[in-house]
């Protein structure tokens, strides 16, 4: 991946769940086209539940603030614990290669 529209042509291409934190992240990678997004509504633990019985691989693109990284963690450690395997590739290169630090700011590239 060398670019944001880059990125997300593969995320495209990827059959794996992608949970974000709310339904404005969910709008923001629908308005780029991509789907299979799953939001937190439920306590932790059943989101965890939830995705282990439904696949076992996950994209987790929660944000770069204090929360987005407590989630993060969390849910990185327990669906793991679960034998869903994580696929960081899309989050790391998000946060370390763009100015991004939110995933609804994913939404400017819409009209790209």
């Amino acid at each position: 991946m060398e670019s944001v529209q880059d990125w997300i042509n593969e995320l495209k291409g990827s059959r794996s769940l992608i949970l974000v934190e709310g339904k404005k992240d969910k709008h923001a990678l629908t308005a780029v086209g991509l789907s299979n997004i799953m939001t937190i509504k439920k306590p932790l633990f059943e989101v965890v539940e939830d995705i282990s019985q439904s696949t076992n691989k996950c994209i987790l693109l929660l944000d770069l603030d204090k929360e987005g990284k407590r989630l993060y963690s969390y849910f990185k450690k327990h669906l793991q614990s679960h034998g869903v395997k994580i696929d960081d590739r899309y989050r790391n290169f998000l946060f370390s290669s763009t100015e991004i630090t939110n995933i609804e700011g994913i939404k400017k590239y819409a009209t790209e």
